[in-house]
């Protein structure tokens, strides 16, 4: 595939704060997909979007755990939903 004048703005990443966050039209094709909030304990206070985003930005740039950048949410959180969802494919 080569870069066009057409296909250029279509893939263009100068929205967001990092190159590897997902599109409002990506996230509108992945929300749909992530689970709903558990029907006990407490409320959610993360938004899952921003856990999606810091899980690309791992795998983007190979980061550890602990160089998550600040302002996503915690490393911890992160972390746990990665565990949750079975990303890693094992489960």
């Amino acid at each position: 595939m080569t870069w066009t004048d057409i296909t250029r703005p279509h893939y263009d990443r100068k929205y967001g704060r990092y190159a590897s966050d997902c599109t409002d039209a990506e996230w509108a094709l992945i929300e749909p997909f992530m689970p709903d909030r558990k029907a006990n304990g407490r409320p959610r206070t993360t938004e899952l979007r921003d856990i999606w985003d810091a899980i690309q930005y791992m795998a983007t740039t190979g980061c550890q755990w602990r160089m998550i950048p600040n302002d996503f949410p915690p490393m911890s959180t992160i972390q746990g939903y990665f565990y949750d969802w079975g990303i890693w494919g094992i489960a």
